[in-house]
């Protein structure tokens, strides 16, 4: 089969569970990029299939204000860090579509530690997103030993430094990982929310669903923490986290 540099495959071996799209080809080997979820690989082009891109079918649900009345509300700002900006660009669509400020910067994963505090002290954000690609190196070692993960120190080191900015949870909420991440050292480092528990891929809008579920959560409302990781692609399975108070304010007269 000719594979071209642009198209779009699944891959045999893997029961064609996910869409990549190929970024380069060398002579026995084919670099893909997840389409929907958060994941790099290699493939020889014998286990690839062609396949046709379409609309994703993950779908997530946010209840739609029947009648706003005489209030008026302001949900909390979002600061987007990410490591890839095509995931980028589909958050930043999402934010928009869902009615929630949000600013993005794609900034590589080693980089997010050095430069998390000035963009905190400029646009002084209630949420921010720390995520990118990350990987569990299996063949390296245990997942309790954060040197085999491919991104997840890096990670780290930028929830320790955005925490270091602004020490409460409640005054930022910090949403951090990708595939495969960390989840633990991620949580311990100060985050609210991580990825990933079951050392599993997530979905490129995960960080993004938990993100405008709590800037659409009334202020001093505790969220469902429960029903907002089922929102996610892959549940509480992917993504976990503490129970974290939302950050819309509510006002009147409209």
């Amino acid at each position: 089969m000719n594979i071209n540099v642009g198209d779009y495959v699944t891959r045999k071996s893997y029961d064609n569970d996910t869409v990549f799209k190929v970024l380069s080809i060398t002579e026995d080997t084919v670099y893909l990029k997840g389409v929907y979820v958060r994941l790099c690989a290699d493939s020889k082009v014998e286990d690839l299939i062609k396949t046709e891109l379409t609309d994703d079918d993950f779908k997530t649900d946010f209840p739609k204000e029947e009648s706003r009345g005489e209030y008026f509300y302001l949900p909390g700002k979002v600061l987007h860090i990410d490591g890839d900006s095509e995931y980028l660009e589909k958050c930043l669509k999402f934010y928009k579509q869902m009615g929630v400020y949000a600013i993005g910067k794609k900034i590589s994963e080693e980089e997010i530690s050095k430069q998390i505090i000035p963009l905190l002290e400029e646009f002084k954000p209630d949420i921010v997103i720390i995520t990118g690609h990350d990987a569990y190196l299996k063949k390296h070692g245990k997942k309790e030993d954060i040197n085999n993960y491919k991104n997840s120190r890096n990670f780290v080191k930028a929830v320790r430094a955005a925490r270091k900015y602004e020490k409460s949870q409640e005054k930022l909420v910090i949403i951090a990982g990708a595939c495969q991440s960390d989840y633990e050292d991620l949580i311990k480092a100060g985050a609210n929310f991580a990825s990933s528990p079951k050392r599993v891929n997530i979905h490129a809008l995960d960080p993004a669903i938990i993100a405008i579920s709590v800037a659409m959560t009334k202020r001093n409302e505790p969220i469902d923490l429960v029903r907002i990781l089922e929102k996610t692609k892959y549940g509480s399975d992917g993504l976990g986290g503490i129970i974290t108070n939302g950050l819309m304010y509510v006002g009147f007269p409209r």
